[in-house]
């Protein structure tokens, strides 16, 4: 039988943070060594469970949720969303402008689908969450990657980004709070990104997924706050904040003017609709998550177990010799800058595949997440603080080796 092709749609895909690195890891771990995983934002290995109410009302609600539900999602998730919102001041977004999905991820390739035509441009903040880059170019698209700036708190670097805008370029992707830095950006952010768009006609794709995952008091502001008159698409869930990937329960809500969105969200309603529904269990908990006690708040207040974790993990890295890294002000990450006089790294990825099998400890190399240069790594700060611990231990004895094995071959 002649060989399936494979599509060349994916020439240019990559999602490395479950790729060649993480089957390494997997082949060790059969092998009967213990990785310490630094990689991913799962929750549920690290004991972050969901919250028992959550658990109890989608075990109530299973009888009924056996057939197929709306397309955009139930009802009642679907107004718990819209009223939510409302709380935030975003009175505009109403029960219809919500599309429930299998988690944000879902909802990126689903938007994307119903808004690219072939060579339209996609601004994506670098470094970035992948599965952006990665949709955007299998529906046809062109990501184009703004800079953020280390030195000013990973923020964008706004003349970047308005350097990247072509006659092409038709969206900008904002994630915020950050995957990979943990940066939160502040209103005058914000506010110069809404006014390139409504400078330049464009829509704004926020992904706004850990919101609610912030620290050091400081606030959250929804993107779709900032305008009445730019088309805004905001995605949230309930991954993060209440510790539930595996359920895959997020959503996308609809803002602006209406009558320029309108033969968008028709498009979008006929591709939620080829998938007839997402999760339906999983979307009864929408509305006690967003309803009930917001446990997330006891765990990013000082005291807290993420906001002691980062505290640590922040504290021990940048004690290692040519380490740095600007403490997360949201999510669960540290993007981690080695000195690249001190460690000549010319490819992040064996970098990373070295220090997993010398050292048994699992981390992503940062060309992962398109940035540019490999002199990056992403630490997750969800293990306790004695995992954290261990783990920069073990980073520490594989950065010693390393940098004198370069200093020899400088000499040499």
């Amino acid at each position: 039988m002649r060989p399936m092709q494979h599509s060349s749609k994916l020439a240019n895909v990559r999602y490395e943070l479950r790729g060649p690195i993480l089957h390494a890891a997997q082949k060790m771990e059969a092998e009967g060594h213990r990785i310490l995983r630094m990689n991913l934002g799962d929750t549920a290995p690290f004991g972050l469970e969901a919250p028992e109410s959550i658990v109890v009302d989608m075990i109530h609600h299973l009888r009924g949720a056996q057939g197929y539900s709306d397309s955009k999602g139930i009802f009642s998730a679907r107004t718990a969303i819209s009223q939510y919102y409302q709380t935030q001041d975003l009175m505009q977004i109403g029960v219809d402008d919500i599309f429930v999905g299998n988690g944000v991820s879902e909802l990126i390739s689903m938007t994307l689908q119903a808004f690219l035509e072939n060579g339209d441009e996609v601004l994506i903040p670098a470094p970035d969450y992948p599965l952006w880059t990665a949709s955007v170019t299998l529906t046809g698209g062109v990501p184009v990657h703004y800079l953020c700036d280390e030195g000013n708190q990973w923020w964008p670097d706004m003349a970047d980004v308005e350097a990247k805008i072509t006659a092409n370029t038709r969206a900008i992707v904002i994630i915020n709070p950050n995957n990979p830095t943990g940066a939160v950006y502040p209103r005058h952010i914000l506010e110069a990104f809404v006014e390139l768009a409504r400078q330049h006609d464009l829509v704004i794709f926020s992904d706004e997924i850990y919101e609610k995952i912030i620290y050091d008091g400081r606030r959250h502001i929804h993107m779709a706050s900032l305008s009445d008159d730019v088309c805004t698409l905001t995605f949230s869930g309930l991954s993060k904040a209440y510790r539930m990937p595996g359920y895959r329960a997020g959503w996308v809500a609809l803002s602006g003017p209406r009558s320029a969105m309108a033969g968008f969200k028709e498009s979008l309603e006929l591709i939620a609709s080829l998938r007839l529904c997402s999760n339906v269990p999983a979307q009864h908990a929408i509305q006690t998550s967003l309803g009930g006690y917001q446990s997330i708040n006891d765990l990013t207040k000082p005291g807290g177990r993420l906001h002691e974790q980062r505290d640590r993990a922040t504290e021990l890295l940048n004690a290692l010799p040519g380490v740095s890294c600007v403490p997360a002000a949201g999510a669960m990450y540290l993007f981690v800058k080695l000195d690249p006089v001190m460690y000549p790294i010319e490819s992040d990825e064996k970098f990373v595949i070295d220090l997993l099998q010398e050292q048994k400890i699992l981390v992503s190399h940062g060309t992962a997440f398109h940035w540019p240069t490999p002199d990056h790594f992403r630490f997750v700060i969800l293990p306790s603080v004695s995992d954290i611990e261990e783990a920069v231990r073990r980073i520490s004895i594989f950065l010693a080796v390393y940098r004198r094995k370069s200093a020899g071959a400088i000499q040499e």
